[in-house]
């Protein structure tokens, strides 16, 4: 349920509107609009149609139930677009952020090397796995705390933002000293216990679609995190596995203007590993731009040709700087300049 607060209302009104809510042993989150300040009630059922029976307490315009079972992820509880802050740069704003570097971090060479790249071509994260969730066992599993130190590193030398994945509840505040956003990938997009806990991490979160996932299990992924806390949940449109074995998986983009009508939450795409292929990250991204994304996350590598993992899918610097020409001339068109 969300209560919707005049215009008129007051700090006091509101303050009685939390003291009746947390009298009931509900939670509430706040969303403050232009012209009026909406409370989104989380919590049991029975509890809600109580207050939502007794609520006509003064600065209460109205009540509204919310169907959906995401509530603070959807729409009707907050109407404009989410503009999510990291240390300066805004994702979800009027213009397309990047996400860059490699799969994983193999060397403090390897990622200087991509840091400046990504740097260079415009890029405003440096993105890079120290743990790495592998299909097999034998597979490089990443540097752990030792590549995280060293993103870190890269990342404050090129003056970029940190994005790296958490794969276990046990390692959430690890990565979190490090990282400006944690990633949660596609394997994980059901990990309700870690979904709980990176909410409750005070960083904002990235996540990725799971592999074989439907919106609504997304965005429902997506409440495990802002109801325990974290209000900054960037979506990740990844690729999703289908019957289809020429790419990696089949990149859904009517995800992209699905979710940007369901969520006020912003959206970004991976053509990397949503085609697997180098050579269609570039059309793929600027698809991305076109239908609405709010940026792209792209796999970048000093030498793809001996990448430890995910090498064709990586572009080499000199072509991610003509993908990034690419887009910004994808982004003018469509604005019109």
């Amino acid at each position: 349920m969300i209560i919707v607060m005049s215009p008129n209302s007051t700090e006091a009104d509101l303050e009685k509107v939390k003291i009746k809510i947390k009298s009931e042993g509900l939670e509430y989150h706040l969303s403050t609009g232009t012209s009026r300040t909406i409370v989104g009630v989380i919590g049991d059922k029975k509890a809600i149609s109580n207050l939502e029976m007794h609520c006509c307490l003064p600065g209460v315009e109205k009540t509204v139930r919310i169907t959906e079972k995401y509530k603070l992820v959807s729409r009707e509880f907050k109407q404009e677009n989410s503009v999510i802050d990291v240390g300066g740069v805004k994702i979800g704003g009027s213009k397309p952020v990047v996400m860059a570097g490699p799969c994983a971090v193999e060397s403090m060479e390897q990622l200087m090397e991509a840091a400046k790249a990504v740097s260079e071509g415009g890029a405003q994260f440096l993105r890079g796995g120290a743990f790495k969730p592998r299909t097999s066992p034998y597979d490089f599993q990443g540097m752990a705390e030792e590549g995280l130190k060293m993103l870190r590193q890269a990342a404050d030398k090129y003056n970029l933002k940190v994005v790296t994945e958490v794969l276990d509840q046990r390692t959430v505040e690890e990565v979190a000293e490090y990282a400006d956003i944690l990633q949660i990938g596609a394997r994980n997009m059901q990990n309700f216990q870690l979904l709980k806990e990176v909410g409750c991490s005070g960083r904002p979160v990235l996540l990725k679609r799971g592999l074989s996932a439907t919106i609504n299990e997304w965005l429902n992924a997506a409440e495990y995190i802002m109801s325990s806390g974290c209000d900054d949940v960037i979506f990740c449109e990844r690729g999703i596995r289908t019957f289809e074995t020429y790419t990696r998986n089949t990149l859904d983009l009517s995800a992209v203007v699905a979710v940007k009508e369901l969520s006020h939450l912003p959206v970004i795409v991976d053509p990397s590993h949503g085609t697997g292929r180098r050579s269609m990250v570039s059309p793929m991204a600027k698809a991305a731009i076109a239908v609405g994304a709010d940026g792209l996350i792209i796999e970048v590598h000093p030498h793809p040709e001996v990448a430890l993992c995910d090498g064709d899918q990586s572009l080499t610097p000199a072509e991610f700087n003509r993908v990034m020409d690419e887009i910004r001339r994808m982004y003018e068109i469509l604005r019109g300049e």
